[in-house]
């Protein structure tokens, strides 16, 4: 887990004060790790750590809080009347833009549960590594300072194709942690009018052109309305290379696409790199299904790099 800087500067914007409540410390059996947080603003909350009672309590004291920064512990047993039977202790910080504004350029965030605390020697050296050999820490509390890295996106997906199996996957993985995707399609009237954060936006009226402009180990899925347009993205994708490519479509069309492709210069080995048809047909043929099917290619790559037609994703 790491502290998602991007979503809370986002929910600032939308709704002013907002408090994060994150998991600062574990103690014996517990729904959520160190590091789960969630949101918290008047009328609302995103993100979870954990569910059931003590997400409740955690989340209604939160809208309550005045001072900018308060540390709990809480028993999940005697307390909460939940199973699990450990203890957590939990860091709630309340933010305003201000305050986010003063954190953009951090890559590890340290902060005291209580007034006074002054920074533990660990918790300077955690904070030198990470500045000078980029060597990022786990979330953890040291000596009452809690030390979180800021998530950074290690992931590039590219989607091109705004229709509705690409609104599908945008919905299913823009909350996925560390993947950055960058949606693309011919105009943008092809988008929906809210974009989840982490993803970003690129009409274009000739799409290949932007081929040049992804990363070498980024993932694709190519998902436009036309076959034509498919075929060309197909083309440039394997000429400018990539980590894994998914294609929308049936065997046949695959079949005619590795023939053209073959026709167009590429060879055998380098056409069998591209995927199609992608997800599993097993689920069936709705977007959200399709969608679905291919999360689980991207979150679970197959593991035999021989097999046949695997996932593109591994």
């Amino acid at each position: 887990m790491a502290f998602d800087l991007i979503g809370l500067r986002a929910a600032v914007a939308r709704h002013g004060r907002v408090s994060r409540v994150v998991i600062a410390a574990t103690h014996g059996s517990t729904p959520r790790e160190v590091g789960a947080a969630m949101l918290v603003w008047e009328g609302g909350q995103s993100g979870t750590i954990g569910g059931g009672k003590l997400e409740y309590e955690l989340a209604r004291l939160a809208r309550r809080q005045t001072a900018p920064r308060r540390l709990s512990r809480h028993a999940l047993g005697p307390e909460m009347g939940q199973c699990c039977g450990g203890a957590v202790e939990v860091l709630s910080e309340i933010y305003d833009a201000a305050d986010v504004e003063a954190l953009a350029d951090q890559t590890v965030i340290a902060r005291a549960g209580a007034p006074g605390c002054a920074m533990p020697l660990a918790v300077k050296r955690l904070m030198t590594r990470a500045r000078a050999q980029g060597i990022m820490p786990e979330p953890q509390m040291i000596g009452g300072w809690l030390v979180e890295p800021v998530a950074r996106p290690t992931r590039a997906l590219w989607i091109w194709g705004a229709g509705h199996v690409g609104r599908a996957l945008v919905q299913v993985l823009a909350p996925v942690p560390g993947l950055h995707i960058t949606w693309v399609d011919t105009g943008a009237d092809r988008f929906p009018e809210d974009i989840p954060e982490g993803v970003s936006v690129l009409p274009a009226q000739d799409p290949a052109r932007l081929i040049g402009h992804a990363p070498r180990e980024a993932d694709h899925l190519v998902l436009t309305y036309s076959h034509a347009l498919d075929l060309e993205l197909c083309y440039g994708l394997l000429a400018h290379g990539f980590a894994s490519a998914g294609l929308i479509g049936s065997a046949t069309k695959w079949a005619r696409f590795r023939k053209r492709l073959a026709g167009l210069g590429h060879v055998p080995d380098q056409i069998a790199r591209i995927t199609c048809p992608i997800g599993k047909p097993e689920l069936g043929k709705h977007p959200q299904m399709i969608a679905i099917g291919v999360a689980a290619e991207i979150l679970n790559p197959a593991p035999d790099e021989g097999t046949k037609n695997k996932s593109s994703f591994a």
